[in-house]
């Protein structure tokens, strides 16, 4: 059985850089219903942009705490 959880992400240029370089390995997050989140920070690599990452995201993993998936809300 997965669950889901949302989140809002936020991050400047300079911090988003440092997920892409490896120098920053996990992510930190508060889900939208409080929970404290943490995750590898490869897998926001992919939504890396110029500016940053922007968005409100949704993280499914199993019943091991195995990341599944992870999307940007408004993603294909």
């Amino acid at each position: 059985m997965s669950k889901a959880l949302t989140f809002k992400l936020n991050v400047n240029r300079e911090e988003a850089m440092r997920y892409y370089r490896g120098e920053a390995s996990t992510v930190i997050v508060r889900t939208d219903d409080g929970k404290a989140l943490q995750f590898p920070a490869s897998h926001v690599r992919r939504f890396i942009t110029q500016h940053g990452i922007h968005g409100h995201f949704r993280i499914v993993f199993d019943q091991n705490n195995k990341l599944l998936s992870l999307t940007r809300n408004g993603d294909a």
